[in-house]
């Protein structure tokens, strides 16, 4: 009865750590993988190798896909970001492939961002943030006490989950900036150099969020999260005493 009382937060559907929940660092070394590899492939193939720009693309972009299927497949995630990820990904391959341009293999890559920030500000608009839960690890830090402090503010909060709701909004339309930026690059700018610079752009757009959801939001909802896992931490001492 006591263990279940004093870890609530990993049974709760709010927890930090449910089944299939990847880390944050996990993440990060995700996205590191989507973004650097692909990279370096189109420029080992097209300028080591001597393949064409299209077919240098082509195989740049099958480890993000091996990967998203690897997730939803043998993972078994139920990450809805991750299958519209690959259906669009897949859909951008094929048309390019299918058309023979470059630059709409290029811009296929915006795909995904777009189908990410609508997914966002979809969720967002429906009551249920979606960056809530990459944010969450970040401020909950591991800690069972912050954790359920997250829950009840999540809960019962007003101000808690307009914080939740600024977050998501700052980043869907950060990312759909970056969706928009990447195909007017796609079709302005020489393939060679939107290979990396589609890199840049996602790196600014994300910057840019980070530092406008700081005070909006994350600073906000950490102050309230350490303060409403004091309050509850001083409480059971009262009743301890």
């Amino acid at each position: 009865m006591s263990e279940q009382t004093d870890r609530p937060d990993e049974q709760s559907p709010a927890g930090e750590r449910r089944n299939g929940e990847e880390s944050p660092l996990a993440g990060i070394f995700g996205l590191l993988l989507d973004v650097g590899v692909p990279i370096t492939c189109y420029y080992v193939l097209s300028k080591g190798v001597g393949l064409s720009v299209m077919a240098s693309l082509a195989w740049s972009s099958v480890m993000p896909a091996v990967r998203t299927s690897w997730s939803i497949f043998v993972r078994h995630s139920t990450n809805r970001f991750a299958l519209a990820v690959l259906v669009v990904t897949l859909v951008g391959l094929v048309l390019s492939l299918w058309t023979g341009d470059a630059r709409l293999m290029l811009a296929k890559d915006s795909g995904a961002t777009a189908a990410l920030s609508i997914v966002v500000l979809v969720s967002t608009l429906r009551g249920t943030p979606l960056m809530s839960a990459a944010l969450r690890p970040w401020l909950v830090r591991g800690d069972a006490e912050r954790g359920s402090a997250w829950g009840r503010l999540s809960a019962s909060s007003d101000r808690f989950k307009t914080a939740e709701r600024r977050y998501s909004v700052v980043w869907g339309l950060a990312l759909l900036t970056e969706c928009v930026l990447r195909v007017i690059g796609a079709y302005t700018l020489p393939v060679d150099f939107m290979v990396w610079f589609g890199t840049v752009i996602l790196g600014v757009c994300v910057a840019v969020a980070v530092a406008v959801s700081g005070p909006l939001a994350t600073k906000p909802m950490e102050k309230m999260i350490t303060a409403e896992a004091g309050a509850r931490a001083a409480e059971a001492g009262a009743r301890r005493r």
